[in-house]
């Protein structure tokens, strides 16, 4: 009985240190490999689809209020893929995205809104060359898990619509008539966090 009482501390101190640790924010890492962005707009009057494959970036994950997390990321613009080399080369001059002056696309956020369970409007500027405007992603969390060698793992979808033009992607007249205004986009994210006791025990190996 002598030790009750240090036991009780010690158990208390215990489950103070579990709550503050699953209150802590986690900044998570966008894994580029095993995340895309992917593209569709109108062509005529059929759809035609592209993406860019080197997403990176963090989610700063606040696990108790996911309200309160954020979310900074960069596209390389040099990533564009659209099946067509031809295409992607004049896409990156001054008449489209101009990759000799702008070489990354980038979103902050500003504000998540919790619109149901996993979903949320995340608010936030987008720049793509010298324009910034405001957008809403439609998000859907996905989950969290365990992943290789410690990691612990996020995965988030998001969609919006933008209008090209206000980007100055528009291009040359006749194109313009060509390809619809409206781009939609669909982001899929996995993103990593490295627990401080998995990046410990890694380094003592």
């Amino acid at each position: 009985m002598k030790n009750l009482p240090r036991f009780l501390s010690v158990s208390l101190l215990s489950l103070g240190l579990i709550a503050s640790a699953r209150a802590a924010v986690e900044t998570y890492s966008i894994d580029p490999v095993h995340s895309s962005v992917q593209f569709s707009l109108r062509h005529i009057i059929s759809k035609f689809t592209g993406s860019f494959t080197k997403p990176a970036g963090t989610i700063t994950v606040d696990r108790d209020n996911l309200e309160n997390s954020s979310v900074v990321a960069t596209i390389d613009v040099a990533s564009l893929n659209t099946n067509n080399a031809d295409r992607e080369k004049h896409l990156w001059t001054d008449q489209f995205f101009d990759l000799a002056k702008y070489t990354t696309m980038t979103f902050k956020s500003k504000a998540w809104k919790k619109t149901g369970a996993d979903t949320f409007d995340v608010t936030g500027d987008l720049t793509i060359k010298d324009v910034t405007k405001e957008v809403v992603l439609k998000t859907t969390l996905l989950g969290f898990g365990p992943g290789m060698r410690g990691m612990q793992l996020s995965a988030w979808e998001a969609t919006t619509v933008i209008k090209k033009s206000d980007f100055g992607l528009a291009g040359p007249a006749m194109l313009s008539k060509a390809l619809g205004d409206d781009v939609t986009i669909t982001i899929a994210i996995e993103s990593g966090f490295k627990p401080a006791a998995a990046a410990g025990a890694e380094t003592k190996k």
